[in-house]
C-alpha cells in the first residue's frame, strides 16, 4: 500500500497517455444433449401443460466470437465478460458476462458502456485514445470506496482519484470509485495503480473496467456504478475470469 500511495501522484499525472480515465488528469464442462421438443411431448403425460420451449439450454459457444477470437480464451476460463464495441471507430459498447455451465455459455444481462474515444486497435499505443482489441486475464480489483464485497484482491487507496472534465464536458470525479484491471501491459497479482508495463511505457496501460461518468474513455471500459459492484461481487479468481474486448467485426474473426 505504501508503494501504491507514492505512486499515486505519477498515476494521476499520467493516466492521461496511458489509457484510462476518460479525459482525467490523473487498462470445458461435460456438454449434456437437451432432448428435443417432439421428445418431451411425447413422454408428457395426458393433460400434462405443455413446456415453454422458450426456455432454451445455454449456448456451446460464446455468440459474436469467431474461431480466432474463441481460441484465444483460456481452456481454464469459467467466467467471460464480452466487451462488443459498436464500429471499429466507436466510443460505444455493450458488456455481457458470460459462464461456463455443464451445458454450454449462461449470458448475464447486457450492459451498455462507454470505451475510448477512437474506438479499438490491434496494437494500443500510449496516447491513441483506442481500446487494445484482445483478450486479457482480470485478476486485481481497487478503488477510491471500500471493497464491496469482491473475491479479487482489493486495493482501496485515494490514489484512484479522477479529477476534471472528460471529453464532452461531464464531470469524472467518482470513475475510479471501483476498477477491475484489464491485464493489458501490467503485472497481474498487483494493484491497478502498480506502474510495472511488461512491453514498455510506449505501449501504454492502465486500461481498466471502471464506473462510467457518461462519456468516452482514454482506453479503458466503463459501466455504470450499479454494475461495477454486482461483477465485483460476481467475479470469482477461482474460475479464471478473462475479458474478451473489442469492435464486433473483429472479435467475429
Amino acid at each position: 500500500m505504501i508503494r501504491h500511495r507514492a505512486r499515486a501522484a505519477l498515476l494521476a499525472a499520467s493516466l492521461l497517455l496511458t489509457g484510462c480515465g476518460g479525459g482525467a488528469a490523473a487498462s470445458s464442462g461435460h456438454k449434456a444433449t437437451a432432448p428435443t421438443d417432439s421428445a418431451r411431448t411425447a413422454t408428457r403425460p395426458a393433460g400434462t401443460p405443455a413446456p415453454d420451449v422458450s426456455v432454451r439450454s445455454a449456448p456451446r459457444s460464446i455468440p459474436g466470437l469467431g474461431p480466432r477470437t474463441r481460441a484465444a480464451v483460456p481452456a481454464a476460463a469459467r467466467q467471460v465478460v464480452v466487451v462488443t464495441g459498436r464500429g471499429r471507430d466507436s466510443p460505444l459498447s455493450r458488456v455481457v458476462l458470460y459462464e461456463r455451465t455443464g451445458t454450454g455459455w449462461r449470458s448475464g444481462p447486457v450492459r451498455p458502456a462507454h470505451n475510448a474515444l477512437r474506438g479499438w486497435t490491434d496494437h494500443h499505443m500510449g496516447g491513441d485514445l483506442r481500446s487494445p482489441i484482445g483478450v486479457f486475464g482480470l485478476t486485481d480489483a481497487g478503488g477510491r470506496l471500500p471493497d464491496p464485497g469482491t473475491r479479487l484482491p482489493y486495493d482501496r487507496s485515494d490514489g484512484f482519484t479522477a479529477p476534471g472534465t472528460g471529453f464532452e464536458g461531464e464531470p469524472l470525479a467518482g470513475s475510479f470509485d471501483y476498477v477491475i484491471a484489464i491485464d493489458y501491459n501490467r503485472e497481474p497479482g498487483t494493484s491497478p495503480l502498480d506502474w510495472t508495463r511488461p512491453l514498455g511505457a510506449e505501449r501504454g496501460g492502465g486500461i481498466w473496467l471502471h464506473v462510467d461518468h457518461g462519456g468516452p474513455t482514454h482506453g479503458c471500459v466503463s459501466i455504470a456504478e450499479e454494475h461495477m459492484k454486482e461483477l465485483l461481487r460476481t467475479l470469482d479468481p477461482a474460475l479464471h475470469p478473462v475479458v474478451v474486448m473489442g469492435d464486433h467485426a473483429s472479435l467475429a474473426r
